[in-house]
């Protein structure tokens, strides 16, 4: 039978020394992760070379910066990341950022740092 997964019940990781990510979902295929940014903090400019990313915002005024140009981002809007295309996730924000990331397929092995 299937159960419902959430955040007390899925693998937490910490990144970026502040920043928290459950992984809700973690397949080959698919992943979902549910991740906490706070207030000025935000990941390294990187790229995927095959997975197609989609973050979603729970909380927050976060942006993502791409080298296309940034996207300012709110509660209950999403953004979707190519692959190819190098970014950053960044809260520039007062509170903390809560957001969806869903990967197909995964990004385990699919992530390389990059300069802008």
């Amino acid at each position: 039978m299937r159960e419902s997964v959430g955040t007390s019940d899925s693998e937490h990781y910490v990144w970026g020394e502040v920043s928290d990510g459950w992984r809700l979902l973690d397949s080959p295929g698919l992943s979902v992760i549910e991740e906490r940014v706070p207030a000025g903090a935000g990941e390294e400019w990187h790229v995927h070379d095959s997975a197609t990313q989609f973050f979603y915002v729970l909380t927050g005024s976060p942006e993502m910066q791409t080298t296309e140009g940034v996207i300012p981002l709110s509660p209950r809007r999403g953004v979707q990341i190519p692959p190819g295309l190098a970014h950053r996730f960044v809260n520039s924000g007062t509170e903390d950022a809560w957001f969806l990331v869903i990967s197909t397929p995964d990004t385990r092995g699919d992530r390389r740092t990059v300069d802008r």
